[in-house]
């Protein structure tokens, strides 16, 4: 009879998956929710984790709070409870003893689990009176065989990331029907004399195995060589782009007299640290080569990273050339040109600040300007991204925390001009990890010292039964004159989560907290004549204490602020939460931030603890990516650079960085992965970054 259905004798890679056994056009489509087209996309499906299923064990030997598994026929079957609320009882029972199981809510099992039926059982053992129990557990019913003949091995059952359209336990069933058909259809993109060097499995063996493991160690030795083959591919991927870009950009030297050194220095009115001229001698030397400057600088909060973009903004300049500086807020960016300026008074460079709700007469004349070449340095957010906006002697960008962009903003800035010097500033400190894979097209330069007068922060973790003493410690601070941050993780309040949000808290710190003192309230919803006004009072000294958001995580400088208050410091990352610690300890008094939390979750406690531990931004960088994942150092936006499937950068250092050599090997011995040994990683890297490998240049 004709079912309509095409019949594929034998399977491919590249068969549409609905072929595979038991999919279907329908579950097809289900499945293409998940990426998964293609025969070959689904074998690289992998799983995330695994449900151990234990070697059975008689009954009568099962510990308390232990996991196990038993086999044992069902001697006898009751339902209990009223609809909704059912559970269903079994007595399994072998040669040793009883276990009573319980299931809620599924009362569907009662037609397959009768008096008489053999069956598996994995949970955690409780107990029930004198009986061992377990509840909701995992089961497979064997059949009718004896004991004896039970198939009985340890187990790891992958699960998968799956959706409400289709389960774990079918797309595993998935797997298995077509793994066996196309595995050995998967070629090795390693040179075999590459993989022994480096003891990894075969890759069609790493596939199967994090399948279908059969002991422990096949998963993390499937893991590492599937792992190493993601961070290859993306090492490969950033020094073949960084390759090509030095051998196709030029760039028009720019040349540091003595004479400009001295008068840039001059303009400072302080001496740098080690570490900012280490920098500054690093980015001089970028400059005056015939190439793009692609460099990113770091420093912990408060390092003087300005100063050193500043001294780079000032040698383009000097040459003749146009400046750009992009900040991801208003109140950055604001922050910004009004330092530039304080430091430029006097001289003949022309500064301008653009902003997205300008009046349209100031934009106007800004545009007109800088088309012109008449302003020598503009300061603006993503205002300067618009096609509207004409630097045609645009030789330097400087980018501050550059997290906050997407990589084709970015483009888009870069795309103004030939081949413009580019500097990308960052205040949050980036692991080792993430500075060899997202931005491992990028020079870095690092400020590990701190500017002379900055005062350590000493930072507590509040619980609410501690919180009234907290508050007087802040009035204490203001009474002496000083002034403090209050930051809030919501500007309005959400009913569906049970945070205190700045809008409606400003008026409890007005009444009650913080009664007697000018309080403000500041977020990045406000219009930015408002935002300016606040800033200015309390820059000035006007306004006691802000009720804040984020918006002051960055760039904030009022050095007269003593002490902070972050609520609910649990909803925020370490890096943040160090970030806005640091608008605090930049003046002449010691400061103090308190982290106000009654989360009991022993992940979050432990990673507040890091914040109360060290001020080292570069330890809490790391201990952050090993916690949260890279999304909290790179932004959520650096897309095609870090969406690793297997490798897992808190882990794999070691991989990352035999990674890294093995790339520069293969570059070095053949630059385009021409010869026969390298086509099939040459296909795997095309397959994998085609459509954002151009992109790699401007991470």
């Amino acid at each position: 009879m004709n079912t309509g259905r095409l019949e594929v004798t034998s399977l491919q890679l590249d068969t549409p998956v609905q072929f595979v056994r038991g999919v279907g056009p329908v579950l097809a489509d289900k499945l293409q929710t998940l990426g998964i087209a293609t025969v070959g996309d689904l074998i690289h499906y992998f799983p995330f984790r695994y449900e151990h299923r234990p070697q059975s064990q008689a009954i009568g030997t099962l510990r308390l709070d232990e996991t196990a598994t038993i086999v044992g026929q069902i001697s006898r079957v009751r339902t209990r409870g009223s609809f909704g609320k059912q559970v269903l009882i079994a007595n399994v029972q072998d040669a040793t003893g009883t276990c009573m199981i319980r299931w809620f809510n599924s009362p569907y099992l009662h037609d397959k689990l009768g008096p008489g039926v053999l069956i598996a059982a994995t949970g955690k053992v409780s107990q029930y009176r004198d009986l061992g129990c377990m509840t909701n557990p995992k089961y497979r019913i064997i059949g009718n065989e004896p004991l004896s003949l039970v198939v009985d091995a340890e187990q790891f059952d992958p699960v998968y990331p799956a959706n409400a359209s289709i389960s774990s336990r079918q797309i595993a069933r998935f797997i298995a029907a077509a793994l066996p058909e196309v595995v050995d259809q998967l070629a090795d993109p390693l040179p075999d004399e590459l993989r022994r060097a480096r003891s990894l499995a075969p890759r069609r063996t790493a596939v199967a195995r994090y399948h279908l493991p059969t002991r422990v160690d096949d998963i993390e030795i499937a893991r590492r060589r599937l792992a190493y083959d993601e961070l290859l591919l993306m090492q490969l991927a950033v020094q073949l782009k960084r390759a090509h870009v030095r051998r196709s950009q030029q760039a028009s030297p720019i040349r540091i007299s003595e004479e400009i050194d001295r008068r840039i220095r001059a303009r400072f009115g302080f001496q740098l640290t080690p570490g900012q001229e280490s920098a500054v001698a690093e980015i001089a030397a970028d400059l005056g080569r015939a190439r793009p400057m692609r460099r990113l600088l770091q420093a912990d909060v408060g390092a003087g990273k300005t100063a050193v973009a500043l001294y780079a903004a000032l040698a383009v300049i000097a040459n003749r050339r146009q400046v750009v500086f992009l900040a991801p807020t208003e109140i950055l960016a604001e922050q910004h040109h009004h330092k530039i300026c304080e430091c430029l008074a006097g001289s003949r460079v022309r500064v301008d600040l653009l902003l997205g709700n300008m009046p349209r007469k100031a934009r106007d004349t800004i545009l007109r300007s800088l088309a012109d070449g008449k302003t020598n340095l503009v300061v603006g957010t993503h205002a300067l991204l618009e096609e509207s906006v004409e630097i045609p002697w645009l030789g330097l960008v400087i980018v501050d925390e550059q997290h906050r962009f997407g990589v084709r903003q970015r483009a888009k800035l870069r795309a103004k001009a030939r081949d413009p010097h580019y500097l990308v500033l960052t205040a949050t400190p980036i692991p080792r990890t993430l500075a060899m894979t997202v931005f491992g097209d990028l020079d870095v330069s690092t400020i590990y010292d701190l500017p002379p007068g900055r005062q350590p922060v000493e930072t507590r973790l509040i619980r609410s039964a501690e919180s009234s003493q907290a508050w007087e410690r802040v009035r204490r601070e203001l009474r002496a004159g000083r002034q403090a941050f209050v930051v809030y993780p919501l500007v309005e309040r959400v009913e569906s989560l049970p945070l205190k949000a700045a809008a409606e808290e400003v008026e409890v710190l007005r009444r009650d907290r913080l009664a007697g003192f000018e309080v403000e309230l500041l977020h990045g919803q406000m219009p930015r004549e408002q935002k300016e006004s606040v800033m200015a009072r309390f820059t000035a000294g006007e306004v006691q204490a802000l009720a804040a958001t984020t918006v002051v995580e960055v760039g904030i400088d009022v050095p007269n602020a003593t002490v902070m208050v972050v609520h609910h410091a649990e909803r925020f990352g370490l890096s943040q939460l160090h970030q806005l610690r640091g608008r605090v300890g930049r003046g002449a008094h010691p400061s103090l931030c308190l982290l106000l939390s009654d989360a009991d979750n022993e992940t979050a406690l432990a990673r507040l603890s890091v914040l109360c531990r060290t001020t080292d931004g570069f330890v809490i960088a790391e201990e952050d990516l090993r916690l949260r994942g890279p999304g909290e150092v790179v932004g959520q936006r650096q897309h095609g650079m870090v969406e690793f499937t297997v490798a897992d950068l808190a882990r794999d250092m070691d991989l990352l960085e035999m990674s890294r050599a093995d790339a520069t090997a293969l570059i070095a011995e053949d630059e385009s992965l021409s010869a026969p040994k390298h086509r099939i990683l040459r296909i795997m890297l095309v397959e994998r970054f085609g459509d954002s490998i151009a992109l790699v240049d401007v991470a």
